[in-house]
């Protein structure tokens, strides 16, 4: 039994057994708690409704991949008055709603992003035993980004381009100064989509910029009540 928890992926979920695939990966399956507690009402309940199954990517073991096949219930309120009639296992402790990773692989992507970046990052969890693609890795940075930021006031932000791939694709980073922290990542390098990305931060008192016009069109677009300024690096 000792043995199992140390497989569990985190607090909530139950280990039933450990295999290793043919593909020298490890399968771990888990179940989630034997009782539901109703997210409006806060009654628990016994009374299972259906099952669903999650596939989730935990850390590695001995240098092996980890997959967790996390089983867990669909269950139906006893309350009778309360509004909700069906409700589904939720562990945040060791995933996030329809999540591929556990927190703490999501963890470490992000870590290894902000560091290294989309390709060298993806190699390097590669080497470590958690395979992710460089493409998943800048989703996940966009999204810690937005999700930081969501509720924050942006004052001074700078813009600048930077490289899909060298020489033929170019997107548009934005940082906010203040904080130091990436903000957004646009997908080109347009005066339209930088325009409408200030739009929509209307909070925004500084643009700190390149010497294009590219991006001073922009900000006089988006951001006429902004003051533009030159970074240090372009002066």
């Amino acid at each position: 039994m000792q043995t199992k928890t140390k497989w569990s992926p985190g607090p909530g979920a139950k280990v039933l057994g450990v295999a290793l695939t043919n593909n020298d990966g490890w399968v771990v399956s888990a179940a989630g708690p034997a009782f539901g507690i109703c997210p409006d009402c806060g009654r628990r309940t016994r009374n299972r409704h259906g099952w669903s199954n999650r596939s989730l990517q935990d850390l590695p073991v001995q240098g092996k991949t980890v997959t967790v096949k996390l089983r867990l219930s669909r269950w139906r309120c006893a309350h009778q008055k309360c509004e909700r009639q069906t409700f589904t296992d939720r562990l945040p402790t060791i995933a996030s709603p329809y999540a591929r990773r556990t927190r703490r692989v999501s963890e470490i992507v992000g870590l290894l992003g902000h560091s290294a970046g989309g390709r060298p990052g993806e190699r390097l969890m590669r080497r470590l035993g958690m395979p992710v693609s460089d493409d998943t890795i800048l989703r996940q940075l966009k999204r810690d980004a937005a999700r930081a930021h969501r509720d924050a006031t942006i004052r001074v932000v700078g813009i600048d381009d930077w490289s899909w791939r060298r020489s033929w694709r170019y997107g548009t980073m934005i940082v906010d100064l203040e904080r130091r922290s990436v903000v957004d990542i646009l997908e080109d390098r347009s005066v339209a989509s930088v325009a409408r990305w200030l739009e929509q931060h209307p909070s925004v008192e500084i643009v700190s910029r390149d010497r294009c016009g590219l991006y001073a069109q922009a900000a006089r677009e988006g951001a006429p009540q902004a003051r533009q300024v030159a970074d240090r690096f372009h002066l």
